[in-house]
């Protein structure tokens, strides 16, 4: 059950630098209010491809994720035998990435709203489930070699996110799941004004007794406040 940064939120925080967008992610996260987070709860067009106040401002595919697989597929050693998911694929930009860097390994992808699968990669649309909500994951046990979920999760309520976490620890051999922790009050406060999404967000020795506590067996990162750069 190690910490395992493949590298996502170092390149997300360079790029801000690049281009200056720091400033603006502190700037939206001073302006967004409640009625921001109820237009992005509805995970249609508004949150991912509507104004930036309400969500990604646009949800494009631009090749980032084999950046990232480079090192994910090192780790968990994947091969053409292999079988993945990625649990909330958005519009499956993880699988059309990684199908092209292992041709032939078997890559599903699992949505709990139906607007990103409608937009996803004509290339891998087909290989994207909708599911109401992700508690209700069934397959056997350890039938992936890998399940990929990245910032998906934490947005349940604790209840139904420590469900989640037992049926990857389940249906996984490998596994590899971000969610969000806090050291201070400060950044605690800082992560609920920027994210619109809220959830749980818990402190790291919480996250880790709770691992322990459930049995979770896989891989995790901890994304917060510093990750996003605010």
């Amino acid at each position: 059950m190690p910490h395992f940064d493949y590298g996502y939120f170092s390149f997300s925080k360079n790029s801000d630098k690049k281009n200056s967008l720091k400033n603006k992610r502190k700037n939206l996260m001073r302006r967004r209010t409640i009625i921001n987070r109820i237009l992005a709860n509805d995970f249609d067009k508004k949150f991912y491809d509507g104004e930036r106040i309400n969500g990604y401002g646009g949800y494009k595919y631009d090749g980032r994720w084999k950046i990232f697989l480079k090192k994910i597929i090192k780790r968990y050693n994947l091969t053409n035998k292999s079988k993945v998911l990625d649990l909330g694929a958005k519009k499956g930009f993880f699988i059309k990435d990684l199908i092209d860097m292992v041709p032939g390994i078997k890559v599903y992808g699992i949505e709990d709203h139906r607007y990103p699968i409608n937009k996803a990669l004509k290339s891998v649309k087909n290989k994207i489930k909708y599911i109401p909500s992700y508690c209700d994951i069934e397959f056997k046990k350890n039938y992936f070699d890998f399940v990929h979920a990245h910032n998906s999760i934490y947005r349940y309520s604790l209840r139904d996110m420590i469900k989640i976490i037992k049926k990857i620890n389940y249906i996984s051999i490998n596994s590899h799941i971000t969610i969000p922790t806090y050291y201070t009050e400060k950044e605690r406060s800082k992560f609920l004004d920027w994210s619109l999404l809220g959830g749980v967000i818990l402190k790291e020795n919480e996250w880790i007794k709770m691992f322990k506590f459930i049995g979770y067996k896989g891989d995790y990162y901890f994304s917060g406040p510093k990750s996003y750069g605010l």
